[in-house]
């Protein structure tokens, strides 16, 4: 059996899967200042009676680390950049501890210019003083020679909670995205920390002490031991647990619009052909352009718990999210009310709800039931057309798949695959403004649960090689190899599949369980110096792809028997 967990907006949701089906599930609301008894209920919903051998498995998916950065709830961090000629990294800046200090690595990773020891305990020292407790230290060309964040660590020494390394975040190069992302890996550590501490010792107490997974950005799985030194893995969790959740039922014939409708928010994905589409640089939340490997989403503030008010005549949905429905005791209106005067939902407080959108329906001067009616098509309208920028941006650049890049492709959506806990009820009014054939994803309610659960680990090694220096390294990996001139490119590709395999181990899989590897970047200059060529420049970038755990074919249609 596996256990599929995810703590949205609204709703925690966990699953407990078995011989091909969902055995048990459960729906509990998401409290944000107190996630671990969400957490903690769900689990012993679904887990109570069962024996604890019988489970293998578990699956977390969170929002906790996405909601910290868009609300702007980040610990104090500390940021130490070192980057030599060239654009000066304080247009990067993180905050008021950002520190630009001397010393540089050129783009083939020679050393320029040293670290200045007493300049870094200067540094240290203003830290203590402030108390901060997490550091982030970059170093510009890291990924080429990572030896002045190692000296910077070194000197920083054991006085602070956690030091984040530049090169260990991503193997491609990018300075300004690498600045973020390390910064974020450092503010949101100790949230991360805590709070799956907290479920892991709630799990072991329950007598589960079983392997823990973490969904990640990308749409897979890495352990939860790692992901304790990887927290920004988790950022955008909960949209690619929408990806996973709606893959089963995808056709691969067509495009596909992916739209998870929760109570805060309204999650949007494209599959082409089945497949997901990746982030080409990396993920991109509150602001902030990261080198975290994501799938291709992107978030409204819509949901069935947005509040509406009257703005300058208008309607207006969102963004924010005041509570929930007034048929559930909220305390304001929301398109969850307009759906119950609508008639189309009736487990609730329908008076409650229409009393809340009488005052709107007379300000606009219409009746209770056309103002409902104004209400559930304006939302309605408002998903289709982000749906629409989406893809139109997404057509205005190269299409990146998990799969490969497709030069020239057009993104053309023919169906529409809703899930969340309205999907049905947008459904039908999706189809009819849109002219697209829409389908609700089986289990609706819990499918990003069943997508977190049945997703499988994924990673990616990036190798640089320069024979003329004589060096390989996969900087993520802490890996350097002396090589000879006669150093291939084949060599290379072996030698990164090596990595990627060890690596695929590191995450908590097997050996037995590893999907086929494939090489996504492959690349080689020679260098010319005297009109000879000295030596090559290699780079090479291969993949375990996202996908479904294997052995679960056959859940598609049992999950169609629900309802």
């Amino acid at each position: 059996m596996i256990i599929g967990l995810d703590v949205g907006g609204t709703h925690t949701d966990v699953v407990l899967i078995g011989d091909d089906k969902v055995l048990r599930r459960a729906k509990v609301l998401t409290i944000h200042s107190n996630l671990f008894d969400c957490v903690r209920e769900g689990l012993e919903q679904v887990t109570r009676d069962i024996p604890p051998h019988k489970i293998h498995r578990v699956v977390l998916s969170t929002t906790l680390t996405t909601n910290a950065i868009t609300e702007g709830k980040l610990a104090q961090t500390g940021m130490i950049v070192s980057a030599g000629p060239g654009i000066d990294p304080l247009f990067f800046s993180t905050g008021s501890h950002y520190y630009c200090v001397s010393g540089s690595i050129d783009h083939r990773g020679r050393e320029i210019q040293p670290i200045d020891r007493s300049e870094i305990e200067r540094i240290a020292s203003r830290f203590k003083a402030a108390g901060i407790r997490r550091v982030g230290v970059v170093s510009k060309f890291s990924v080429r020679n990572p030896k002045h964040e190692f000296e910077m660590a070194k000197i920083l020494g054991d006085s602070f909670e956690n030091i984040i390394l530049g090169h260990r975040v991503s193997g491609n190069l990018n300075f300004p995205r690498r600045i973020a992302t390390v910064y974020l890996n450092a503010a949101v550590y100790s949230i991360h920390k805590q709070f799956f501490d907290a479920v892991q010792d709630s799990l072991i107490k329950k007598g589960l002490n079983i392997p823990i997974f973490v969904l990640k950005a990308d749409g897979g799985t890495m352990s939860l031991e790692a992901s304790v030194d990887a927290p920004g893995q988790t950022i955008l969790s909960g949209p690619a647990a929408s990806v996973m959740g709606s893959l089963l039922f995808a056709s691969d014939a067509v495009d596909s619009l992916v739209l998870d409708i929760g109570g805060t928010t309204t999650d949007m994905a494209v599959l082409v052909r089945g497949i997901p589409l990746l982030e080409p640089l990396g993920g991109e939340i509150g602001g902030y352009r990261t080198l975290i490997r994501s799938l291709r989403t992107e978030s409204i503030g819509l949901g069935g718990d947005s509040a509406v008010r009257i703005v300058n005549g208008e309607i207006r949905i969102g963004p924010d999210r005041l509570g929930s429905a007034m048929a559930y005791g909220g305390p304001s209106p929301t398109p969850t009310d307009a759906l119950f005067v609508l008639g189309k939902v009736i487990e609730g407080n329908v008076e409650a709800s229409a009393r809340g959108l009488q005052p709107i329906a007379e300000r606009l001067g219409i009746s209770l039931e056309d103002a409902a009616g104004r209400i559930f098509d304006d939302s309605c309208r408002a998903i289709l057309t982000a749906a629409g920028k989406m893809t139109a941006a997404i057509n205005s650049k190269p299409v990146y798949t998990v799969r490969e890049l497709l030069l020239g492709y057009k993104v053309q959506p023919k169906e529409i695959l809703v899930l969340g806990g309205p999907a049905p009820h947008f459904a039908d009014r999706l189809a009819q403004l849109s002219g697209l054939h829409v389908s609700v994803v089986p289990q609706w309610d819990v499918a990003n649960a069943i997508g977190a659960a049945l997703a499988r680990g994924t990673c990616e090694v990036a190798l640089f090689a320069d024979t003329e220096r004589g060096t390989a390294i996969a900087p993520e990996e802490d890996f350097v190899l002396q090589i000879k001139k006669d150093f291939t490119r084949q060599n290379a590709i072996d030698l990164a599949f090596g990595l990627l395999r060890k690596k695929w181990l590191q995450v908590g899989a097997s050996e037995e369980s590893l999907p086929e590897m494939e090489v996504v970047e492959d690349l080689q200059f020679n260098m010319i110096r005297d009109f000879s060529t000295t030596g090559k420049n290699i780079r090479i970038k291969v993949q375990v792809k996202p996908g479904l755990l294997p052995g679960y074919g056959g859940i598609a249609g049992k999950l169609c028997d629900r309802r």
